[in-house]
Parts: structure tokens; sequence; C-alpha cells
């Protein structure tokens, strides 16, 4: 007994000992804006054994969202990293004895769930090849929309807001916290934003929301009558192609 303890002992001290520390960044990047970091919360990284899918690392990017003229105004040229010391993303350490294949998955943004996307991609993890520097980035499409007024599940009496304009009020971010402002790098006029206005189910009206302030987006419409109020609330940019939604339901009662 004794003896097969030892055997056991000396082959886990073994595999061990040839297990090699492997390094790997990965960064998480807002589509169309910077990187996620410490200021939105962190996006988080999960990386697994494809073969045996055995968590080898995870962990929540940290640090700051980059240097904004190097990432949306510098042309990017091969070579060139749009990353410095500074900018958020998560370094794992993976023991591997053997060339491995690994899904490497983002979860982001991780403190916004109702516009939260999941982003992943594979490859060989070699031992003792790091992979640092710029390291792997992997995009994050959407905005981060927050309803404001009304709020959810909301109870408003008809005699309240009849014969007035009834505001509608959003505060809509990028992917990684960074403001969206008229004439700014990330300018509203060129993104779309509109309200879907549902009563029983039924359209009622769709919703022009304008920037009134950075990140603020406001719109109205009359409501003279009493039911189930839902509205659906969505950002666009055609060049991108970047979409985000956020939705409420409240109550209109006599």
């Amino acid at each position: 007994m004794k003896t097969l303890i030892l055997i056991t002992a000396f082959l886990f001290s073994n595999i061990m000992i040839s297990a090699t520390e492997t390094k790997i960044m990965i960064r998480a990047k807002a589509r169309d804006a910077k990187f996620i970091g410490t200021s939105l919360g962190g996006a988080h990284i999960i990386i697994r054994n494809k073969l045996n899918q055995r968590i080898l690392a995870e962990g929540n990017t940290t640090g700051s969202t980059g240097n904004t003229d190097l990432i949306m105004k510098t042309p990017k040229i091969r070579g060139n990293s749009i990353t410095d010391e500074q900018t958020g993303g998560f370094i794992a350490a993976v023991d591997i004895d053997e060339p491995t294949f690994v899904n490497i998955e983002v979860v982001s943004p991780l403190n916004s769930k109702q516009a939260q996307a999941v982003v992943s991609t594979e490859l060989w993890l070699i031992p003792g090849k790091h992979i640092l520097g710029e390291g792997i980035i992997l995009e994050i499409p959407g905005y981060i929309i927050d309803i404001l007024k009304p709020r959810t599940h909301q109870y408003i009496a008809l005699n309240s807001i009849k014969d007035k304009p009834f505001l509608f009020q959003a505060n809509i971010v990028m992917m990684c916290g960074c403001v969206i402002d008229k004439g700014g790098v990330w300018n509203s006029d060129e993104i779309e934003v509109k309200g879907i206005l549902k009563k029983d189910g039924k359209l009622v009206k769709n919703i022009d929301m304008s920037l009134v302030s950075t990140n603020l987006f406001e719109g109205s419409h009359m409501i003279g009558s009493p039911g189930n109020y839902e509205l659906v609330l969505y950002a666009y940019h055609e060049k991108t192609g970047n979409t985000g939604v956020d939705k409420v339901n409240y109550v209109v009662f006599e």
C-alpha cells in the first residue's frame, strides 16, 4: 500500500512538473468604440479546454478604456498596436503540458444584464508560448440602453398626465461606456433612436427620441386612455450595423 502511494505521488509530481505556465492576454472591445475595463465593471473571461470543457482560467478585465485617438482616429497599420499598458484586459495564466485547443468566452458588459452579450473564439495554446501585448481581442456589439422614464411597472394615474405630453427618457452609451454626444466621436446625429409604444399588445406609435444632453435621449406622446403599456426602445447605427434595445412595461389607470 505504501509503495502504491509513493508511485502515485511520483506520477502526480511528474505531471505537475511537466505542466508549463502559459500566459494569454484577453481583451473585450466594444464595436466601433473602445475597450471594456474597470470603469464599466469589466468583461468576464472564461477559458475552457475545448476537449473536456474544463475551465482553465477565468476573471474580469481591468484597466482603462484605452487611448481614444489611437483607437478611433489613427489609421490601423499592420504591426501597430491600438493598446497601451493601461488598456483594459485580463491576463490568464494557464498550466498545460501539451498543445491545447481552447475556447475563450467573453461575457460583457458584466454589470448591465439587459445589454449583455456573449462572444467567443477558439485557438491553440502552446506550452510556454505566451500571447501578450495586444493579445486576443474580441468585439462586443451593441449599446447599453437604460430606460429612465417611465420606470418598470410604474402605475400612473391618467388624470396626472392627461392633456399634456408624457415624457420618455433613456440613457444610452457605447458598450465600453463611451459617451454619445452631438458632433462627438460617437455622434448622436448618426444614431437612430426610437421607441415602439404599444398598448394592450397593439402598436400605438413610433416615438422619435432626441439627444437633450450627453447620453440622454428624450421623446414624448399624448396618452389619453388607460391600459397596459409597453415601450421597446432601440438604437441603430447604419454605418456599423450596431444595435441595442431596452424594454419597459407600465400601467396607466383611471
